[in-house]
């Protein structure tokens, strides 16, 4: 049976979607964004109750009130027939009452309480929230901006997960009769340690489907491709690692139906294969274990059997769940093994999706080509993406001018799990952003328009990492089955296991801890990444992050906790558990200075030649000495000098000779970062 969009039914009634949505929530109607589906009986029903009523409901008055401004005030929500013709004197004490969407706009609420949006910006920065007439209402703001309204705003649940405060993520909801539903190829993302065989079994794959006659044609690279296997397609995604699979995840696009996590047969799990082993965990992905080079006399596929274990990879030969095939990319041995055991997988997961409904999928890569202009890689997840539709990824418009798929021949139309190449786009799209298929080109600008208004309204009030992790401690401190989610980085492997047995042990009615990642060496944008991704907190132990670590967690409001004593990072672990924070010093990072030289001096010993990179380097503050992310000295800067002169402070972009107390190791390639202490209460 063909269903109705709620927001074609709108549409067609002529009012909000998500007027209707509410409409038919309150009929009992199983049904949660405008997308949903609505079938014949289920829209017969939402249309007689508008048609029912012979007055406008509180919903449309809230609509109808710029046409009919003379008409007299309207308590909006309320259900009660009298509500709609209360006068204000009636209505000021106690049926001021209003339900309002999460996320509802300064200007939709001025509509609906019908006072001047100026009046209520201007209410918001008493309040000292800075939000614009097209913004969002912040979620804490909405029930005492309604008391300094004179009306009880009521917020209605929300069935969505809630998004991380941080990058914006445009993803795209929908949900497809049961009965519409058709199998699909999975979508596979191949992962790996450097130098263990991921890009040549991408090429092994791809070069051994391609058919006779077609050899030697140069096929482009469009970050995706397609193949088939014994009449069964499959898509791989050909990114460079789980970089881009966590960057992708990050943004909230899912894509990955199954992750292949490469081990090189001769080198065994190594940092990035547990690295990936854990981003495919954390994506909650089916894995396959491909163990490479399996034609080198030194290939032990046994040892890499067993190492897995350590990291909760069983494989099915020692009695676990996990397939293993031993390959040899190389030389192509056991490829179709391979293939068979994704094919088996997919089936088992029953992979479908609707291929006749309007398409909407995910960016994969985009770039500005000379030529082509701004295009963009795609994969199609449901619906059937044609030449000439109008489509929307995120604040970026288009129309499909051209379509090519990864053979770069020129297609009219691509299903589900398809990549394909899109030509037509406005601007550059995000990779990360999910796109659909809209009426057309009109309805395409004004939806990219809006979530670029919802953009710079979020930039107007950036959150920081405190502000994320308050967030946490409140779902924390109120959510029954509470997890707390940790990133560890460790400067040695002894102190990685006891911080791992310790953390093991703490717990709380209804919470624990689980420890998404861990591993040695310094704190970097994949950790920050994973962080996001996960929503986990990130904890270095006598580990610093780099400067790109630290952009990347500014920019996704990602809160790095470091520690030099284990107790206080267990303790520190256990407050956030039970959702509160102790008081504590909190450091202040003022800058970094890398060494580019070492001077020996008489006094000091060792003085490094250092070029200020980030902040400013101040004479007497504490400092700490980094090598490889991992920090060899913390203490403070005793000489601070730019060439002959003593200096209290150099800022960025400047040379100048730093001196520590009482430590000389210092070496070329080191960084100094300078920081101050300061003790707060948290909590």
């Amino acid at each position: 049976m063909a269903k109705v969009r709620v927001y074609e039914l709108a549409r067609d009634l002529g009012h909000e979607s998500k007027d209707v949505l509410t409409r038919a929530q309150e009929l009992g109607i199983d049904v949660k964004t405008a997308s949903s589906g609505l079938d014949e009986d289920a829209a017969t029903l939402v249309r007689m109750s508008y048609e029912e009523s012979d007055t406008a409901t509180a919903d449309a008055a809230a609509e109808t009130v710029d046409e009919v401004a003379e008409e007299p005030v309207e308590a909006e929500t309320a259900p009660e027939p009298e509500a709609a013709t209360e006068t204000p004197d009636e209505d000021d004490a106690e049926e001021k009452v209003l339900l309002v969407e999460p996320g509802i706009t300064v200007h939709e609420l001025a509509r609906m309480v019908k006072i001047r949006t100026a009046d209520i910006v201007k209410t918001l920065m008493f309040m000292g929230e800075m939000v614009p007439g097209g913004g969002e209402i912040p979620h804490h703001a909405i029930e005492p901006l309604g008391r300094e309204l004179g009306w009880e705003l009521l917020v209605a649940e929300s069935d969505d997960e809630p998004e991380d405060e941080g990058r914006s993520r445009h993803i795209i909801e929908f949900e497809d009769d049961p009965s519409s539903l058709e199998p699909r190829p999975p979508v596979v993302t191949v992962m790996g340690h450097v130098d263990h065989g991921k890009t040549q079994l991408l090429d092994t794959i791809r070069h051994a489907n391609v058919i006779e006659g077609e050899a030697g044609r140069i096929t482009q690279h469009i970050g995706a491709y397609q193949v088939t296997h014994n009449g069964s397609k499959v898509t791989f995604i050909d990114t460079p690692g789980h970089e881009a699979f966590t960057a992708l995840r990050a943004r909230g696009a899912d894509v990955t139906d199954i992750a292949i996590i490469v081990v090189a047969a001769d080198d065994s799990v190594m940092p990035q294969t547990v690295e990936a082993i854990n981003h495919a965990k954390a994506a909650e992905v089916p894995i396959i274990v491909a163990i490479n080079k399996m034609d080198l006399e030194a290939a032990n596929p046994q040892a890499v059997r067993a190492a897995l274990t350590q990291h909760e990879i069983v494989v099915e030969s020692l009695g676990g769940e996990t397939p293993a095939i031993e390959i040899s990319a190389l030389q192509g041995t056991n490829i179709e093994d391979l293939l068979e055991m994704i094919s088996l997988v997919a089936e088992v997961e029953e992979l479908t999706a609707n291929p006749k409904a309007p398409a909407i999928g995910t960016v994969i890569e985009a770039q500005l080509e000379v030529g082509r202009g701004p295009v963009a890689t795609v994969i199609v997840q449901r619906g059937t993406l044609k030449k000439g539709d109008a489509l929307v990824a995120g604040p970026v418009a288009g129309r499909v001018r051209a379509m090519f798929d990864d053979a770069g021949e020129q297609i009219t139309k691509a299903g589900p799990s398809s990549p394909v190449v899109i030509m037509g786009w406005d601007e550059v799209p995000t990779a990360g952003d999910m796109f659909e298929v809209v009426n057309n080109e009109r309805t395409a600008r004004k939806k990219a328009q809006a979530k670029i208004d919802e953009i710079r309204a979020q930039e107007l009030t950036v959150p920081t990492g405190t502000d994320r992790l308050g967030h946490l401690i409140e779902q924390l401190r109120t959510q029954d089955h509470s997890e707390l989610r940790l990133i560890v980085k460790t400067d040695t492997h002894g102190s990685l296991e006891a911080i791992k047995d310790s953390v093991a042990k703490i717990s709380r009615e209804d919470g624990y801890v689980t420890i998404v990642h861990a591993a040695v060496g310094g704190i970097t944008t994949n950790d920050i990444s994973l962080a996001e991704a996960s929503g986990a907190i990130v904890y270095g132990f006598n580990a610093r992050p780099d400067a790109s670590a630290r952009a990347a967690a500014k920019e996704a409001a990602i809160d790095i906790r470091t520690f030099s004593i284990i107790y206080e990072l267990l303790d520190d672990v256990e407050a956030l558990l039970v959702g509160e924070l102790t008081p504590e010093e909190v450091e202040n990072f003022l800058g970094v200075a890398e060494v580019r030289q070492v001077f020996r001096a008489p006094r000091l010993g060792a003085v490094a030649g250092s070029y200020v990179t980030e902040g400013s380097i101040n004479r007497n503050a504490r400092a700490r000495l980094v090598r490889d992310g991992v920090v060899v000295y913390d203490g403070t800067i005793v000489s601070l000098r730019r060439f002959k002169d003593d200096v209290q402070t150099v800022a960025t972009g400047y040379e100048c000779g730093i001196g520590l107390a009482n430590f000389r190791d210092i070496k070329e390639g080191d960084t100094i970062e300078s920081y101050v202490v300061r003790e707060v209460a948290r909590t």
